[in-house]
Order: structure tokens, then sequence, then C-alpha cells
């Protein structure tokens, strides 16, 4: 059987969604379980002798940070890559790299066996997971968007964010279970390990399906077209960053900090905090398929706009229902769950707006740095400007005024101009 021109794009549009997807699952899977477990962590490679939890936790928040803060350069690096030589190279390099580093860490050896050594293998592994994650958005969202048929870009872009969702969800999932059929002496002895080793055969999946992928039409067309002045790029890259900053903010303060905060601050169970985790996520996977729909016909600013201004609104009236003893669980989970899914209205719309901000030629790169940037500074630094604040001023409304914060500045960046800084290039002349 034939296939028509039009059956053969819709076949590499879908073929593009899975292989474009499954890299964020893998990424925020392990950065989700990088949260999950981030007070074991703390206790197997922050801690020596005489050293406090408290210190150990603020040390293990830093080295997530870290890895968030080589996000940018890794951005830049394969960003380049991807506008000169193609999206799907980068790609299978990203995710083999991704796949090395996090499988690794399920191989460590811990404080008790190396020493001081064990912290800064640790911290090796997460700037490589930060380079490869800086390069895995750009890219994903290119060929996410560059791939999608008419008027559905939102959709294929929201994804992007959907498989981040899925991804953590995966991660807390894996961590859930652990801590249920393991003791915690088993769990912090070993079990942790687990969900870092499966990344190995999840990681060889992504790859022979990347391997299948074609390169983007747009980039085969476009590559050649002149490249907008550095100014205007720069523009439009703090732009994006500015209508970001809530949704990297508030989804990493309720969908990954959350648990470490329920337990060092308000005295819940492991297995609460995971629960808390789970329902939140849920909430946040159920809305962005939905919210990238909606934003194929009614905008992105307006969708993620609502969004932003929820979290303004309720930030604190949440936080202070989660810190009430006489609440019941199920209104407990209800508003959790509710936290996330209005995340989700940000993160639908989200990376179709930021590949609409450049043009093709620096697309890759543009959108990378924009979503790097901004994580790498409001997500990366989330738990450990948290933690640290909570201590120093026992704030414990504090992940409240750091969501509703940001989300007000991204407020004021969708609602500027609608306009993208970049003009489109003119291609050069031949």
């Amino acid at each position: 059987m034939t296939l028509t021109i039009q059956d053969r794009s819709r076949v590499r549009s879908r073929r593009a969604l899975v292989a474009g997807s499954v890299g964020n699952f893998i990424e925020w899977y392990e950065f989700g379980v990088y949260g999950y477990f981030a007070t074991i962590i703390a206790a197997r490679f922050f801690t020596p002798e005489g050293g406090s939890e408290a210190e150990a936790l603020v040390r293990t928040y830093a080295s997530f940070a870290l890895a968030f803060f080589f996000r940018p350069v890794g951005a830049a690096l394969f960003g380049r890559l991807g506008d000169r030589i193609g999206r799907r190279p980068v790609l299978i390099l990203v995710i083999t790299l991704m796949t090395g580093a996090t499988t690794l860490i399920g191989a460590l050896p811990t404080y008790a066996t190396v020493g001081a050594l064990a912290p800064w293998l640790l911290t090796f592994l997460r700037v490589l997971q930060g380079l490869s994650a800086g390069g895995e958005f750009g890219g994903a969202v290119s060929v996410l968007t560059e791939f999608a048929p008419p008027g559905r870009r939102g959709l294929y872009g929201s994804w992007q964010s959907f498989t981040v969702a899925l991804g953590l969800l995966g991660g807390a999932g894996a961590a859930a279970l652990l801590a249920t059929v393991l003791t915690e002496d088993q769990l912090g002895d070993w079990g942790w390990r687990l969900p870092f080793l499966l990344t190995l055969p999840l990681g060889l999946g992504a790859l022979w399906l990347r391997l299948r992928l074609d390169e983007t039409p747009a980039f085969r067309e476009e590559r050649e077209a002149e490249r907008p002045p550095v100014r205007e790029v720069a523009g439009a890259i703090a732009l994006g960053a500015g209508r970001i900053m809530g949704w990297a903010a508030a989804g990493y303060t309720f969908l990954v900090v959350l648990p470490s905060y329920l337990q060092s601050t308000l005295d819940a169970t492991f297995q609460q905090a995971l629960i808390a985790t789970v329902l939140a996520n849920l909430g946040f996977a159920m809305t962005i398929l939905p919210a990238g729909w909606l934003s194929d016909r009614f905008g992105r600013r307006s969708v993620m706009l609502t969004g932003a201004v929820l979290v303004v609104v309720l930030a604190v009236p949440l936080l202070n229902l989660l810190q009430e003893p006489g609440v019941s669980l199920t209104v407990k989970g209800a508003a959790v769950c509710g936290a996330g899914a209005v995340v989700g209205l940000m993160a639908g719309p989200g990376p179709a707006m930021l590949a609409e901000l450049f043009p093709t030629n620096v697309r890759h790169t543009g959108l990378g740095l924009a979503y790097a940037l901004s994580n790498a500074v409001f997500s990366g630094c989330a738990g450990l400007i948290i933690t640290e604040t909570i201590e120093r001023t026992g704030n414990v409304d504090i992940p409240a005024y750091y969501a509703a914060a940001t989300c007000a500045v991204s407020v004021l960046a969708l609602a500027g101009n609608p306009k993208a800084p970049v003009k489109a290039a003119k291609r050069r002349a031949s």
C-alpha cells in the first residue's frame, strides 16, 4: 500500500511527537527522583561526621541548583549545533549523555565509602545532566513545533510539558513504590539507587526512537537564511525568560520541592509527602494538553496569563490550607491537585510561545536559552532559596511568596508587547 504525501506527513509528525517527547520524560523523571530522594541523598553524600541534616539538605539542593546553572551552557552549546547541523543529531547526542550520567548516579559510592570524593562525583554527574538538559529542551521543542500540522503548534508543543509531568509522576511513582515495598533501612542503603539505574533501558529506547527521526522540513528550508541581529535575539530571550519565570518557579515549588518541604517543615511522613506530590503532578498533567489546545484557539498569552494570575491569587491561601491541622486530607489533596492544574495552564502553551519568538535558524538556541536561564535561576534555586530562607527566618509561608512573586513578574511580561522581537530573516542569495 502506497502512502500519500499527506499520510507520510502525518506519520513523520507522530514519530516526531514521540521521539521529541521521550527525552523530556527521562530528564524530568530523574530530576523528580533526585528531588523526592533529596533527604536520603543528603544523608548519603553530604553529611560528614558532625554535620547537621539541615546543612546536608541545603548542600543537596546546591548540587541540584548547580545542574540547572549548567543548562544555559548546554543550551548555547547544543543550540548552536542544532541550528547549524540539525535537530536530529543533537537530540541523539544529548539523550546519550543524559542517560549515561543518570545511570552512573545510581552506581556512585557514598560518603561513607570514599569520603569527600562522593559529593564531588555526584556534582560532576549533575553538571553533565545540566549540559544535556540544556540542549534537550530547545531541540525537542523545535522538533515538536516544526513538525506540527497547521494550527496545532500549541497542542504539539504542549507534549513537551506533558512528558515533564509524566516524568515527575514516574519518579514519584517509583519512589512511592520503593517506600512501600522496602524498609526504611533498605531504602536508604540501596533502594534509592534503583530509579536511577532504570534510566539505562529507558534511555536506550529513546535513543532508538531518535535514530529513526527525520530532520525537520523547516530546518532544511531555512538553514541558509540570514541570521537576525544578536540584539534582537537577546531581547527575545529575555522576554521569553520573563514570560515563563512563573511557570518555572511555581512548577518546581509545587511539584518537586513540596515533598522535602512537607517533611522538614510540616512533619509529614515520606509516604504522605509523596502522595501529595503525585496529586499535584496529576493535576499538572490533566491541564497541560487542554491548555495547549486552547492556546491554538484563543492565543498563547491569554491562557498563560490565566494560570499566572491564579498562582498570584491562590498561592498563600493554598499553603495556609496545607498548614492547617484541622483540614481533612481529602481537602488538602484536592488543593495540591488544583495547584498543579494551575501550573499546567502556563506549561501547556509555553513551549509553542517560546518557539514562535524565534525564526527557524536561531530557534534551537534562542528558545533553549530562554528556558534554561529562567529554570536555572527560578527552578534550580527554588529548593535552595526556600530551604535556606525558612531556616533563617522561620517563616513557613516562603514557598507561597516565592511562587506568587515570580508569577507576578510573568504577568507583566505576558501583558506587554504581543509582537515577537525577532523578525523572520531573509534567505541568503545563492
